[in-house]
């Protein structure tokens, strides 16, 4: 059938309207885990609002400590109660959504006294949470795609030991995804030596409870010079603009949404890095609705 020049256009330009729009399109990470009235994990990924879940958090590890996950409100590790997770995460990988193990946390007690300390924790996340083997993995027999480094206090070293470490296990089949959640001033003081080794996959910056690099009262000048920087410096392919997904889920730092989609949003998805948006909480964003009201725009 012939087709007419002008309907050869016409369609040759909708399918470059639609790989424009692709090539620019994000995706929304969520942490769930602290709170027990966010839902279970199976309904925060039914919701379809989400494309990476960080299982938040693995608090206690390192320097000879026993690890210990804390799930607040979900489920009690103690007692082998949160094996029961492992159906809801693989329901979630049968989703296309990446569940990711979130290590460290603003409270907790952790840091790595050595490089051989760093191997070791290594090694327990891999047996544990990932694609190894241990009589006593906490989630149960579900392998996670990935660890997430929330790190925000003990020391800022070997994190980089840790990073090679996990990334080396990807050659024993599955790929381990590697993600971080750093603040907004750069470089970051905890992680920032590790982000140097461009192992990791996904960054999603916190730019809250950082007033120097955060939006402010419509002002979003030092948040989008603070994301020029990250995206120029960091070796990363996707970076995510971390957010409060309400007000009350961070001392400062919250974007009204139509903010976000009508200033912030324009303005940072020109960066060949913008991966999307990272938001703190399911729980918060159950009041708020916020990945909802941002999804169509990420």
């Amino acid at each position: 059938m012939e087709v007419q020049p002008n309907r050869s256009l016409a369609l040759f330009s909708i399918v470059i309207l639609v790989l424009a729009a692709s090539c620019d399109a994000g995706g929304i990470a969520i942490y769930w885990g602290q709170n027990g009235g966010e839902g279970t994990l199976a309904e925060t990924c039914a919701t379809k609002n989400y494309d990476f879940v960080n299982i938040a958090f693995l608090p206690t590890f390192g320097n000879g400590q026993q690890p210990m996950i804390d799930l607040s409100g979900h489920c009690n590790p103690n007692v082998g109660e949160c094996t029961k997770l492992s159906t809801d995460i693989k329901s979630c990988q049968a989703k296309g959504i990446k569940v990711i193990l979130s290590i460290g946390g603003g409270a907790g007690s952790y840091y790595l006294a050595s490089a051989d300390d760093a191997r070791e924790v290594a090694n327990y996340l891999w047996n544990n949470f990932l694609g190894g083997q241990s009589t006593t993995r906490p989630l149960g027999d579900a392998v996670l795609d990935g660890i997430d480094f929330d790190i925000e206090g003990g020391t800022n070293l070997y994190w980089d030991v840790l990073a090679k470490s996990l990334s080396a296990y990807s050659s024993m089949g599955k790929k381990v995804y590697l993600t971080a959640a750093p603040q907004c001033p750069f470089p970051d003081a905890w992680i920032g030596n590790a982000l140097k080794t461009g192992l990791f996959d996904y960054v999603w910056v916190q730019f809250y409870n950082n007033p120097p690099c955060q939006y402010s009262s419509s002002d979003f000048n030092n948040l989008e010079a603070a994301w020029e920087q990250w995206t120029a410096d960091i070796p990363a392919t996707n970076i995510f603009l971390g957010l409060p997904a309400a007000p009350a889920a961070a001392g400062s730092g919250f974007i009204p949404a139509n903010d976000l989609i009508s200033q912030v949003l324009p303005s940072i998805k020109n960066s060949t890095k913008y991966g999307g948006v990272m938001l703190w909480s399911k729980y918060y964003d159950d009041q708020t609705n916020y990945s909802s009201s941002i999804k169509s725009d990420v």
